[in-house]
């Protein structure tokens, strides 16, 4: 690691000597202009503003103010342009010039840029309506309050994107019907497992959500069906600027969620900070009823199992940071998120046999767990004279601490005795990237970059419960460590061009992976192996309302943690779940082609895409070899399998107090699988054991529609609808479920203050039912408080003239003193 960070150094300084000391060989390039630029109403210096002149709507160099307002920009080739100065609040300037052999310095004197009142004092920091952005790469959705008021965390407005799933019951995000897919925060791959980190982001963080569905070389190649980055808010307006959420849900119990945002700009600092909290107490149960048949065993007839849950939970998220413009070319950044999260669960097992010879059995369930995630960033980005020519060096290190203590007290005829686990968890990530951007012209752009990623997942786990050993016979629980780590070294390059109508990309990363898996300090796997995953896009645009694009990479998925522990995860009176350490990671080569049509009051999308899937990771069910009546859940590789589906959204505002935002996806997909059943006997042994391969061909669709009316310049409501069509499974079949959520917002304080009303679910329909034939006969069903009524406000403040007084006087007796940060 510490070879790679010196190599990284070594190439920032090789290259940036190298463009410092290029002999000037274009003697054309005379002209120069220069000016100063200041406030008009305080008569005061604007640093930091940007400066650029232009050519056909296209820059041709830039950059920008110093401390003192001043600027020049040099080099200029003799021609008519427009020089343009823009800054965050205020009204741009621009000017036509010509650079001549007449008049190859020019001064433009000083410059006046009047505020923008309207942008400073009437627009929320959060948009009032999601937008969504079909761009080169991904889709970008800009989360409006119409999505933040569906509900309190980032699970819960999962399911109102397109594309996205989120299983109620686990949490389990998927993309495009499957779960492999990698999430990202502001940039950044988090160690909290997902479904947590999902339940633990505040909904009104959240500025945006991209979806990377067939991402370039340039990006880490894990996850099957692509990447998620959730950006948080971080704004950089000048002066002291702020943003307050607050939020109550309630069906059977109330959910409290809040966040605050904050911002100081002045002179080369730029400070930021964020907090979020999602306090409240969830219910949940459900029922699985197994039948009789011909196929089964006289002990598995006819039994119902009832399962009750409650949680008390409360996660906390904290970032904090702040960007250093050491001059024009060169800034240094440092942020760090903490998230932090406590979480009391019970639940309740009742097993039934409808036999009445046959006595019930009854599972307590209680847990307490606690973690905490640690994220510290480092970034320095040097700019060069051409614009867009930059090397950039980022540093990121995350911790993940968790604690779990489970009790299970069994009643009943059960002879499992009570026993108590503990499992500690600990894991270490360290990314380091050098990325060099280098546009060689107007037309093309080389990318090149090195990571090193160095991860390690150490959890400790001890029982004071009883296992059946190899002869049959209850002995104590012997604890266990496990030790999960993975060496990556990767470098990659991207090379693309633009014309007129065309426009298009090719890649590469090549990838070197180390694989170490110990339990109980001995070695019970390695894997070494080093992949080429290249990428290719194509873009055609024949008109401005029209755009077609192809694209082409090849992904992997890494096994997750909870696939590869050894550790039961989880167990209930009749299955227990545990991770495979010797699981080798899937490969994917994914093709996919889109179409936008820009409408006059809107614009459509239609995508079509393709999957090969090499040595798919998937659920196993095995009869557990010591006790008969029960089963293990765990995972393995399977055979080659592929997928395919299309996409189609739409935005469209038919009258001006209505608009509509729709979106409709369908795939499918082969899923392989390995079961085991036993054959029809009075008296099973190990003998008895039939293996399967399973096979299920699998189409589902999903389809959104949200409506948006505006009735007065100050009030709007929304109606939101989503149906997720049966989802075929190896081992269940999810039936159809749907839900209808309404919701009025009310504007106040010139536009600052925003309270919101939603009400989800109206028809209490959102309810999770399957049924299956793997590895019994069954059914079953499982609620959640998604009923809920919802109401939340919001208030932006900062940002206007007179607090830019009292900022401008605060600040100067701030310097005659050593007084705090701000």
């Amino acid at each position: 690691m510490k070879n790679f960070i010196l190599l990284c150094m070594v190439a920032i300084t090789a290259i940036t000597h190298a463009q410092n000391s290029a002999p000037q060989t274009n003697f054309a390039k005379l002209g120069t202009i220069k000016g100063t630029v200041i406030d008009k109403s305080l008569q005061q210096p604007i640093p930091y503003a940007t400066v650029a002149i232009k050519k056909d709507g296209t820059a041709v160099t830039g950059g920008i103010t110093n401390d003192d307002g001043t600027f020049e920009l040099t080099n200029i080739e003799d021609g008519s342009y427009v020089f343009e100065v823009q800054f965050i609040g205020y009204n741009s300037f621009s000017k036509a010039i010509t650079i001549s052999k007449e008049n190859r310095n020019i001064s433009l004197g000083t410059i006046t840029l009047e505020e923008n009142i309207t942008e400073l004092e009437g627009v929320d920091v959060v948009a009032e309506r999601s937008t969504i952005e079909q761009k080169i790469d991904r889709k970008v959705i800009n989360v409006g309050k119409d999505l933040t008021t569906q509900g309190a965390t980032a699970s819960d407005i999962m399911n109102n994107i397109p594309s996205l799933n989120v299983d109620q019951q686990t949490g389990d995000l998927s993309m495009r019907g499957n779960s492999n897919v990698r999430v990202m925060v502001d940039g950044k791959l988090s160690n909290v497992p997902v479904a947590q980190l999902l339940k633990q982001i505040p909904s009104t963080s959240i500025k945006k959500i991209e979806l990377i569905t067939n991402p370039s070389a340039k990006y880490n190649p894990e996850g099957m069906s692509g990447l998620i980055n959730i950006v948080l808010y971080k704004d950089a307006n000048i002066g002291f600027n702020g943003n307050l959420n607050l939020g109550l849900s309630y069906e059977e119990e109330a959910k409290f969620n809040s966040s605050i945002d904050l911002n100081y700009r002045r002179g080369k600092f730029n400070f930021y900070g964020n907090y979020g909290n999602n306090i409240g107490k969830y219910v949940n149960g459900g029922r699985i009823e197994r039948f009789d048949d011909e196929s089964t065993v006289n002990f598995n007839e006819n039994q119902i199992q009832d399962f009750s849950f409650f949680n008390n939970n409360k996660s906390h998220l904290y970032k904090l940071g702040v960007d250093f413009f050491l001059n024009d070319k060169n800034t240094i950044s440092v942020f760090t998120n903490q998230n932090i999260y406590d979480g009391k669960g019970n639940g309740d097992t009742r097993i039934t046999n409808v036999d009445p010879t046959v006595d019930d059995n009854r599972q307590i369930f209680n847990n307490e767990n606690s973690n905490q995630n640690e994220q510290y960033n480092f970034d320095y980005k040097r700019d060069f004279d051409k614009e867009g020519h930059n090397i950039e060096l980022e540093v990121d290190y995350s911790n993940f601490t968790n604690e779990e203590d489970a009790y299970f007290d069994y009643l009943g005829t059960s002879s499992q005795p009570n026993y108590q686990d503990f499992v500690d968890t600990r894991r270490q990530q360290t990314i380091a990237n050098l990325d060099y951007v280098n546009p060689l012209s107007e037309k093309s752009k080389l990318e090149l970059g090195l990571e090193a990623r160095n991860f390690e997942t150490n959890v400790d786990y001890a029982s004071t419960g009883y296992s059946f050993n190899n002869g049959g016979e209850l002995v104590p629980t012997p604890g266990t460590e496990f030790i999960y780590g993975m060496d990556i070294y990767s470098a990659y390059a991207t090379f693309g061009q633009n014309f007129e109508k065309w426009s298009y990309q090719v890649g590469a990363r090549y990838e070197d992976v180390t694989v170490k898996a110990d339990t109980n300090s001995v070695r019970s796997f390695t894997d070494d192996y080093s992949q080429l995953y290249p990428s290719a896009y194509v873009t055609y645009s024949p008109s401005e309302k029209n755009q077609f694009q192809v694209s082409f990479s090849r992904r992997v998925d890494r096994p997750g943690l909870s696939q590869v522990n050894p550790i039961r995860e989880w167990s209930t009176p009749l299955i227990s779940s545990y991770g495979n350490e010797s699981l080798k990671p899937q490969f994917t080569n994914s093709f996919e082609t889109n179409y936008t049509r820009r409408l006059e009051h809107g614009s459509i999308t239609f995508g079509v895409y393709y999957r090969a899937i090499k040595d798919e990771i998937n659920r196993t069910v095995y009869v557990d070899r010591l006790d008969l009546t029960k089963q293990i859940l765990t995972y393995g590789n399977f055979d080659d399998t592929e997928a395919f589906g299309f996409e189609i959204s739409a935005n469209y505002k038919p009258l001006e107090w209505w608009s509509i935002n729709g979106s409709f996806d369908l795939y499918s997909q082969t899923q392989r699988g390995l079961s085991e059943r036993l054959n029809s006997t009075e008296d099973p042994t190990v003998d008895d054991i039939i293996e399967e391969n399973i096979e299920v061909e699998n189409v589902a669709y999903n389809a959104r529609l949200n409506n948006n009316f505006t009735i007065t310049k100050k009030l709007s409501l929304s109606l939101f609808g989503f149906y997720r069509g049966e989802n075929k499974g190896i081992q269940m079949n999810a039936k159809p479920m749907y839900f209808v959520n309404t919701g009025a917002r009310y504007s106040f304080a010139n536009g600052k203050g925003t309270f919101s009303l939603n009400f989800n679910d109206i028809f209490n329909t959102m309810q999770f039912q399957f049924d299956g034939d793997l590895p019994y006969r069954q059914e079953g069903a499982f609620n959640w408080e998604s009923r809920t009524v919802f109401a939340g406000l919001s208030y932006r403040f900062g940002g206007g003239k007179n607090r830019k007084v009292q900022r401008k006087n605060r600040d100067n007796n701030t310097k005659q003193d050593s007084g705090g940060m701000l």
